[in-house]
Order: structure tokens, then sequence, then C-alpha cells
């Protein structure tokens, strides 16, 4: 299996897209102002406690305060408590962890109010980010992860993953990182990190451990609270950490810096791999040229086809998610219903796996398949969806179907579930229902690019328009887009873009800056 990244970068938004053998299966958008607060770090202060939940809020700089449950103090609490203090009273020498003193492990069965005060400053890691009307989870058990460790502050036990299977290797990495470890430091070690030599551990552990000493260095130096003492790499950088494997064949950035970014992060983890990194210089935009916009108009939105006319419903509540499985106009089987249904709920399951990864969906998925009357057929379609979810880095649990033929899967849900909208709203009307004439379109692009040009004094610059636009000026021995340029320069440059609606337009100027030259039409 090949897999893909695409990193597409515009003045709005960051947008990540995966494929494996061609074919979409995550994608992400972040935007350029949002901060991405899972794996923050901050030093902030108890705002309220809440003894019925046992828990307390906490303002990290969020609208709603952040959640804190007291088991989430985590058992090393009672240590990171004394030296958080340690650490606040003096404010010139920073107090070493090393010297740090393990007190006794914090009780399970304890309470929020024997343990923490009203306005108490605690240094927590986000863990969850906002969603829907709920505030970020809190974690008080901090870690940096690495692309082959994760360091846990405070912590004493080496953990190596379960994936690992074999007890020779297990045993082997236990002791690289016993050794290599500082004192008062944890350290989970990830599955990638199998087979690894040591000089690699322990060039990554070196990397945590400084990353550690930077976050609390600016907790000491804190002058307000809240305070964010450790942002976590940027999305790209981080699915990176999280993704990056050795079937990756190409991952293609289109903007300089972005790409700087990644290929100094591969050459840090993988310098064999760095040349995977290429900076995309294409004139269309990335995702139209790598058949990724076409893939994500097709994959979102209420209704989702897959293969022979099925498709899935899929609508999202406030506490679950819902998925309908329809065999849609597809004929039925030679063999008869029962091997109907079987097929279309195989695909289903091949194509529901998918999207859960693709939309991050997280939380309780409740799915209706076609019901079937075999117990052999419905174990086949329950170690189908296993099978297919073992891709699935986030952590979930898969029940067998109901008598009611319902399989209910729960997925971890540490951000909100991503939704793109596929659904077109005419750029002339605005949903009014009338618009001018289509033929005259083209002549109001000749209307704003004489204005840009011969007004605004604006020679070079790029017209996005949607294909079918972009064919019919494309044509004929004399063509409009070459009229255009004959006119005004080959400054103005024209190019197909398959994310507008049909009769929609942007401008970018040279240094990739929308232009706004949208008409202002008054809705009544």
């Amino acid at each position: 299996m090949n897999s893909e990244l695409y990193i597409n970068v515009n003045p709005q938004k960051i947008s990540i897209a995966l494929t494996e053998d061609k074919k979409l299966v995550e994608y992400q958008e972040e935007g350029q102002t949002a901060s991405f607060s899972v794996g923050n770090v901050y030093l902030a202060k108890v705002h309220k406690l809440m003894p019925g939940l046992n828990a307390c809020f906490v303002s990290v700089g969020y609208e709603r305060d952040a959640f804190l449950h007291y088991l989430d103090l985590g058992p090393t609490y009672n240590t990171y408590a004394k030296y958080l203090r340690q650490v606040l009273n003096d404010k010139k020498n920073l107090f070493p962890i090393e010297k740090a003193r393990i007190e006794p492990d914090l009780g399970k069965e304890g309470s929020v109010q024997n343990t923490l005060k009203q306005g108490q400053e605690l240094l927590v890691q986000v863990v969850k980010e906002p969603i829907s009307t709920k505030g970020p989870r809190l974690t008080c058990e901090i870690s940096f992860p690495g692309r082959f460790l994760v360091l846990v502050p405070f912590g004493d036990k080496v953990n190596v993953s379960t994936k690992i299977k074999s007890s020779a290797e297990r045993a082997r990495l236990k002791q690289i990182i016993q050794s290599i470890k500082p004192k008062n430091f944890g350290v989970i070690v990830r599955t990638v990190a199998e087979g690894k030599r040591v000089a690699e551990l322990d060039t990554e552990m070196k990397v945590l451990v400084r990353r550690w000493e930077e976050t609390i260095t600016r907790v000491q130096r804190a002058k307000q609270l809240p305070t964010l003492a450790y942002e976590e790499s940027s999305r790209a950088v981080g699915m990176l950490r999280d993704l990056f494997n050795p079937s990756y064949e190409n991952i293609y950035v289109d903007d300089e810096n972005i790409f700087n970014e990644v290929k100094d992060y591969v050459t840090l983890i993988a310098p064999e791999r760095a040349d995977i990194v290429k900076r995309y210089k294409g004139k269309l935009p990335i995702f139209d040229n790598f058949d990724i916009t076409r893939q994500i108009k097709s994959s979102f939105g209420k209704t989702v086809s897959y293969k022979h006319g099925a498709y899935l419903i899929i609508e999202h509540t406030e506490a679950l998610h819902v998925v309908d499985v329809n065999s849609g106009n597809r004929a039925k089987a030679k063999d008869g219903q029962e091997a109907n249904a079987l097929d279309v709920n195989l695909g289903a399951a091949d194509e529901l796996a998918r999207q859960l990864r693709l939309r991050d969906m997280g939380g309780i998925i409740v799915v209706d398949f076609i019901d079937m009357h075999l117990a052999e057929d419905r174990q086949t379609l329950y170690e189908r969806m296993c099978e297919n979810m073992k891709k699935d880095r986030a952590r979930h649990n898969i029940l067998p179907l109901s008598k009611f033929g319902l399989m209910q899967i729960t997925r971890q849900r540490v951000r909100p579930a991503t939704e793109v909208n596929v659904d077109e709203t005419c750029p002339t009307c605005h949903g009014q229902g009338t618009i001018k004439s289509s033929l005259m379109f083209t002549d109001m692009l000749n209307g704003k690019i004489d204005t840009l040009v011969n007004k605004l004094g604006i020679k070079k610059f790029t017209l996005h328009i949607h294909p079918y636009v972009y064919a019919y000026i494309s044509q004929g021995f004399w063509p409009i887009k070459r009229r255009w340029q004959a006119q005004y320069g080959f400054g103005v440059k024209v190019i197909p873009s398959q994310k507008l609606a049909f009769l929609q337009y942007e401008i970018y100027d040279s240094e990739g800056q929308e232009i706004d030259m949208k008409e202002q039409v008054e809705i009544r």
C-alpha cells in the first residue's frame, strides 16, 4: 500500500489530505488563525471546584473554562505539585527535575476539594479540544510525544507498546531506554521504535528533554495567567509525526515555508527519506491536480455512494453519529436476498471504516445495516469491520450486531468531526433563484480585469474560475483567454478550480492574497 500526503496552504486555512493507493482516507483543515490546542501545555488557575463531579474548571483562555477531573490529576500529582511550587517560588534559579523528591502516589479514591484549592496554579495539558458546548478537557499528566518515544515527566516507568509482539525486542528496547533516560522521567516506547538503534532513540530523547526544559523555563518566567508554556507542533508536522511510515511515496507541499518545515522534520526523523518531500509548483491547485477535490466532493455530505448504487446516509446529533445502509437501485444477486444483503453490508463496512477516519468521527456511532438472517453472515460482517478498523489510529471498540441489526462503535474523540460543506450556493443569486444571464458572465469578468489593470494598477494576478467556464474561454482559434492577455498583458493568468461553483470566481494577487472584487447583493 502506497501512501501520499498533500498539503495545501492558502491565506485562510491549511488543508492536509492523506491517500492510500490514490484513495482519500484522511482529510484535515486548520484555520491559519486557529491554534492546534491538543497537546498544548498551560500554566493556569483553578477557577471553580465542583465536588459533585469530583472535578474542577480551569481557565486556560478559552471562551468556556476547561474541565479537569480528579482522576486526570494522575498518580504523580503530589510530586508534580511540589516541584511546581519550587519552580514558581524561585524566579532566578530553575530547580532541576533530577533533584525533585518523589512523593507518594495520589490515591484514586480521593476528592478534588481535599486536593485542590480555588485559585491554585496548575500545569495542565489539553487532551481534547472544545467540542460543541463543552470546553477543553485537561490532564495534569504532562507528556511530550516524539516519533519513537513519549516522554512523561515525574514518571519512573518504561512502557513498551503492546503492538511490538517480540518479547526479545521489547526487552531490548526497555533496557536501552532505562540506560539513557534521565532521572525522574518516564518513557513510553512507540510501535515505530521497533528495530531502531540506540543512537536514534538517544537523539530523540534529548530533543524531548530539551522540550520539557523550555516548557518549565517559560512556566518559571510567567508573569500572567493563563500562560501558554508549550505549543504543539503545526498540524502538518503533528500529523507526520503520528503517520509517517516507510510506505510514504511522496509528500507534496504547495507553500515554501511549510515545505521547509516539513522537509526539516523528515530530515530529522528519517534522513534517508528526506527526498520524498517535494515542492509543488504546478499551475493547477494542488488538490485539483491530484484528484483530491473530486474525492472530497464525493466523500463528504449527508449521502455517500459506494459500489453498485448502494449508499450510506450519515447523520450527526449532539450525542452520537447515526449511519444507515441502503442498497439503492442495486440489482439483486443471483443467490437471493441474503447474499445481496451480505454483499451490500460488506461494502458498507469498507466505506464506513474509511469515513470514520476521513471525517474523524468520534464518540458513539450506531450503524443500521441491512438485516441478515444467517448468524455466520453477521459474524462475517463483524470480522470485516474489525479488520478494516485495524488501520485506524484512534482508540475504538466495536460490538457485534444486535438482534435489531445495529452495530455499535465507540471511537476516541479529541477534536470536532471534520465537516466539509459540499453543497454549492449559487454565487450570483445567493439563493434568491434568479441570476443574470450566464452569457454575460465573461463580459463581467472582463470588466473586473479592466478595473484591476487600468484603474487599480494591479498588473499581475490569477483568476480562478470553474473548469466548465475555463473550457469555454479557452475554445476556438482566438479564445477569450488569449484576447484578455493580449489586451491586459500576460500578467493575467487564468486557472480552472474544481472547488468553485459554476459562476463563481476568485482573484489572487502575486503574493497569493485574495482580491475581493465580488459585487454586494442585497438579499430581501
